[in-house]
């Protein structure tokens, strides 16, 4: 099947729609207090993850049957592998900063083609902000347009990331912070408020195909840290630990952090 512009906005309003449904969904529970618990060591789930990705999969999937669907918290039937087109989708992403209150996490959901985001949607409940793309049409928060940030020098960047783990480019005049959702990370960084991403640690695709879409719309590069691109709903769904900026500055931590080891 052969899909066109009009399916890619008919993807985005579907998956924003629902996006914004979930979040209101997580708020709820978290406000009549949550049941919380690990899938694995460090690893937190809560009540309001499963059932936000309840509520996406009753929504998403009657309306796309011939879609496939990845999420963090549904096992892989690999289904997915000979779909047309899938739902990757992190019910909450930032499962620590919401079960311990605070606002760093978004529900995320992308469609995914050939290896490659076609539409995006990720919802920050907490403070009601929106932000969606499709393929070739730019990204957007709250139906504004939003444009990465045109800095192009290592000293002065902002860059989100493990603090710790970044202290050479923080000896060359970076200045690093971080919040909990790698999501959120790229959608700030997509509106220019943070210059880069610079990640430590794999992500699995749940983490990044949304944002992914979002950054790149924006006008930004996300590459993993040797400059390779990040193919989505392979096997298995993981990526090698990211790099976003805009272009000029993606070149810079890129050069910078392949000279040996850049911590």
């Amino acid at each position: 099947m052969g899909y066109r512009l009009a399916d890619d906005k008919a993807d985005r309003d579907l998956i924003a729609t629902a996006a914004r449904d979930a979040g209101k969904l997580a708020m709820a529970f978290r406000a009549r207090g949550l049941k919380a618990w690990e899938k694995s060591k460090g690893d937190p789930v809560s009540e309001a993850d499963l059932a936000v990705d309840d509520l996406l999969q009753g929504r998403l999937k009657p309306a796309r049957r011939n879609y496939g669907w990845l999420s963090e918290e549904t096992a892989d039937d690999q289904s997915r592998l000979s779909a047309p087109r899938s739902f990757v989708v992190d019910p909450i992403d930032g499962t620590r900063a919401f079960i311990k209150g605070r606002p760093e996490f978004v529900v995320s959901i992308a469609v995914i083609e050939a290896g490659e985001p076609v539409a995006a949607a990720l919802f920050d409940p907490s403070t009601d902000r929106l932000w969606d793309a499709i393929r070739g049409e730019g990204a957007r928060v709250n139906g504004a347009p939003i444009r990465v940030s045109s800095h192009t020098q290592i000293r002065g960047a902002r860059i989100l990331g493990d603090p710790g783990r970044l202290p050479t480019l923080r000896q060359l005049g970076a200045e690093a912070s971080t919040v909990n959702s790698a999501a959120l990370r790229l959608a700030l960084a997509a509106q220019g408020a943070f210059d880069a991403v610079v990640a430590e640690r794999p992500k699995w695709d749940w983490d990044l195909a949304a944002g992914a879409l979002i950054f790149t719309e924006a006008g930004g590069v996300i590459t993993s840290r040797k400059g390779e691109a990040l193919v989505f709903n392979g096997e298995p769904p993981r990526q090698p630990a990211p790099l976003a900026a805009g272009p000029a500055l993606h070149a810079l931590l890129r050069e910078r952090l392949n000279q040996g080891d850049a911590r």
